[in-house]
């Protein structure tokens, strides 16, 4: 899953649509800078009216005011850096999925009473692939998405996979501050094209 945050909704739109092309179906837009929530909204808008089948949701969301503001604006999905009990409770009642960031075995499992399908894993260059090898022997129906830490190349991908990931999160790896300097959209959809094979070859 591709992270992304930039002021600008026109070069937002240009993130979307190469993305779009090739072959992604998910982003998460991070709540980092100033009216972001406006900016969202014309991403979102954008991606319903022109590419279908795409699915936006908000990252860095840390209180459930903010989850209902970005709800509002139509948000699939809510990502967290930390397990906030109360974003959890406020996702459910909209059946809005919540993936919060957590540390700990005691964080995995209190986020899956809360109704958590998938936990993010952060910061999983920190805590590393083994960290989920380990957990699938005593919770083998954890679903983990490592953030932090992923880079798009195989052998990384692989290390992660391998370790039984569910998924993955990916950003400035992926989409690169040169990427979006220069403007080069071709080049973050060859990225996404690659990434996206690499991981259907690595999961079979």
């Amino acid at each position: 899953m591709p992270l992304f945050y930039h002021a600008d909704a026109n070069i937002g739109k240009a993130v979307l649509k190469a993305v779009y092309d090739g072959g992604g179906r998910m982003l998460e837009f991070t709540n980092r800078g100033d009216f972001a929530h406006e900016v969202f909204g014309e991403l979102n808008k954008y991606a319903l009216a022109e590419l279908p089948g795409m699915i936006l949701g908000v990252g860095s969301v840390s209180d459930p005011g903010t989850a209902s503001l970005y709800m509002q604006l139509g948000a699939n999905f809510i990502v967290s850096a930390s397990l906030r009990e109360d974003v959890a409770l406020t996702c459910n009642r909209r059946k809005v999925a919540y993936m919060p960031g957590c540390g700990s075995l005691t964080e995995i499992g209190k986020a899956e009473e809360l109704g958590c399908e998938i936990v993010k894993l952060f910061p999983a260059g920190v805590l590393g692939p083994g960290f989920i090898k380990d957990i699938s022997g005593p919770q083998p129906w954890t679903t983990i998405m490592p953030t932090g830490g992923v880079s798009p190349d195989r052998e990384n991908l692989k290390m992660w996979f391998d370790a039984g990931a569910v998924c993955v999160g990916m950003g400035s790896q992926l989409i690169s501050k040169e990427i979006i300097s220069k403007k080069d959209w071709a080049a973050l959809q060859k990225n996404v094209a690659n990434c996206l094979q690499i991981i259907l070859e690595l999961k079979g």
